[in-house]
């Protein structure tokens, strides 16, 4: 099922996914921020809130220039090489991880609160069967689960807002003033600081929409960020408020670990504290669902590049892609089994990985204006916006790390090996080559299992060698065309590149144009350039017609950089991409 052919996803249904893991963090970041900042925790969070609208702009030109599936990966790939491109890819898909397990941890540990005979470790991994299962029943079918999550989780803290300033009108604020008496650990600006740093895990998921954007139907990615920044602005930094204005600071310490219960069980009574702690077990899951869907989109637009196996491609009727969601499951239990359900240490990889990918997109914004100047956007961040923002999440990832060091060492645990993985996956070409090199040397006396590795190794590297790409050209220039063939040899695995040239009904093809391919071709001898002209005019059904008579993917046909006046959306080239 193509992506067309899909139902697509609207305004509530695509918040409502990536808004679970957002929102969910209300259980815990307000407790967090003042444990470091005090009675100024709101100021902290109102700062992540200005981080988070330049981030809105960032986000929104960034996808809007080039709406495709990966997030900081996709923008990545069209601005610079594949592998700083799956750098980001071995971020974002740690971030997935440690968000799945850890949320699906902590739901079950909320239910264990209203079912005390609950196992959370089996009920944990009950948990990430239950939303592989719904993954693989389709976006669709997830959708209404997080929707109706997500209804239910405002519901709630929307009551729990209610009871809280009720409390307040009834009783008074003298203990919102007596927590201002209370000083703060060291000086002001740097309980401001580190309760910033650690306020900006909250937005986890801000990044989520930019992964599926492909599923939301046109016009409805900026309004998940925009839903998704007023509902971190308003929820908050208002039950940071609330909260240390109706419960003794050391009250809220003592209660970090579940605050928002134990703050409707002051102010509501027991049935409040039952209503937040089922609320929380159902958000925390709705940021596993994200998980899941996320790093679909983002796994599946790597595959379609050849970074990962091609199996992994294999959709279902429903149009999901049962392979991926069964991998990223498998690691997900693994890590589970391998800490014992201690996941503390998951807190590292979550926390750097996260701000890391956050800092990628910005990277790579300002890298689309550099090189992609003439691409058109339908919004625009200004370049004082991106350094601010960009600053912004570098001072958080500094203050984590000054506040955990350790986190560093965890997070190299996971990333040098998942980087180690997709690096030898993006150059397995040269690999097998080493292998085929060190099989007939060393092997040479044992002529038949010689031959039969030499000739299974050569089978895969024809086959590796056999996707042909294509390169639609206005007549560049020879210095155009050997940027291109740089590109393909240092990024693609190929000795088979078509560059085609569209023809006006009448017009002929440049002669020096001609002589300049054929310098190309002695100039690259291991790769077989054919040269074609078509009298068409470009447009996404050619692309289409081509693709199906070529039998090229459309992800394996590169363009240059439109200009303002290109006549179609990046989106509706199929996947088309831009290498110029």
């Amino acid at each position: 099922m193509s992506v067309s052919s899909k139902k697509k996803l609207s305004e509530f249904s695509a918040t409502a996914i990536c808004g679970n893991d957002i929102t969910s963090s209300c259980l815990y970041v307000s407790a967090l921020s003042i444990s470091y900042a005090g009675q100024y925790a709101w100021i902290t969070l109102l700062m992540v809130s200005a981080v988070l609208f330049l981030y809105r702009k960032i986000y929104a030109e960034a996808v809007g220039a080039l709406p495709l599936n990966g997030g900081a990966y996709n923008i990545l790939l069209n601005t610079t090489s594949k592998t700083n491109a799956s750098i980001a890819a071995c971020l974002t898909i740690l971030s997935y991880m440690a968000t799945a397990v850890i949320s699906a941890s902590e739901a079950m540990k909320y239910l264990s609160s209203i079912i005390t005979t609950l196992p959370v470790m089996g009920a944990t991994i009950a948990l990430l069967v239950f939303f592989l299962v719904l993954s693989i029943s389709g976006i669709s079918e997830s959708a209404k689960v997080a929707s109706a999550i997500f209804a239910f989780h405002l519901t709630s803290l929307s009551i729990l807002i209610f009871s809280i300033a009720w409390y307040l009108v009834s009783n008074g604020v003298s203990i919102l003033a007596e927590n201002f008496q209370i000083p703060v650990h060291g000086s002001v600006l740097s309980a401001l600081f580190f309760g910033f740093s650690a306020a900006m895990l909250g937005i986890s998921g801000f990044e989520s929409s930019a992964n599926f954007v492909e599923e939301q139907k046109h016009g409805v990615f900026p309004k998940t960020l925009r839903n998704m920044w007023i509902a971190v602005t308003v929820i908050n930094p208002v039950i940071a408020i609330l909260a240390i204005s109706a419960i003794p600071m050391a009250q809220v310490d003592a209660n970090k670990e579940s605050l928002l219960a134990y703050l409707g069980n002051q102010t509501g009574g027991n049935w409040l504290a039952w209503i937040i702690s089922l609320d929380a077990f159902l958000v925390l899951s709705g940021a596993v669902l994200t998980s899941f869907i996320g790093v679909s989109g983002l796994m599946k637009r790597m595959t379609l590049d050849r970074i990962l196996p091609q199996f992994l491609l294999k959709e279902n009727k429903r149009g999901s892609s049962p392979a991926i969601l069964i991998i990223f499951f498998v690691l997900c239990i693994s890590i589970l089994l391998v800490t014992a359900g201690e996941l503390d240490a998951m807190a590292g990889v979550y926390t750097i990985s996260f701000l890391s990918v956050m800092a990628y997109f910005a990277i790579g914004n300002l890298l689309l204006k550099i090189k992609r100047s003439r691409l058109p956007r339908p919004e625009y961040a200004t370049t004082f916006t991106v350094f601010a923002g960009l600053f912004g999440v570098l001072a958080a990832l500094y203050g984590n790390i000054r506040l955990h060091p350790d986190y560093l060492v965890v997070f190299l645990q996971y990333f040098i090996p998942a980087v180690l993985l997709i690096y030898a996956l993006i150059h397995r070409k040269e690999i097998l080559e080493l292998l085929l090199s060190v099989i007939k040397s060393t092997f040479e006396e044992m002529s038949r299992f010689t031959f039969t590795n030499h000739l299974r190794i050569k089978n895969i590297l024809t086959r590796l060698h056999s996707q042909e790409f294509v390169f639609f050209s206005k007549g560049d220039d020879i210095s155009i065309l050997n940027k291109v063939m740089i590109y393909v040899q240092e990024n693609e695995i190929t000795n088979k590149i078509k560059i085609v040239t569209l023809l006006e009904h009448g017009q002929k093809v440049p002669g020096k144009f001609v002589s300049d391919l054929k310098v190309l071709d002695r100039i690259y001898p291991e790769i077989d350039i054919e040269f074609v002209t078509l009298v068409e005019s470009f447009s996404p059904q050619l692309i289409n017609k081509l693709s199906v008579q070529w039998k090229i993917p459309k992800n394996f046909m590169f363009i240059g950089s439109p200009g303002d006046h290109f006549p179609y959306k990046i989106s509706e080239l199929g996947g088309v991409r831009l290498i110029m």
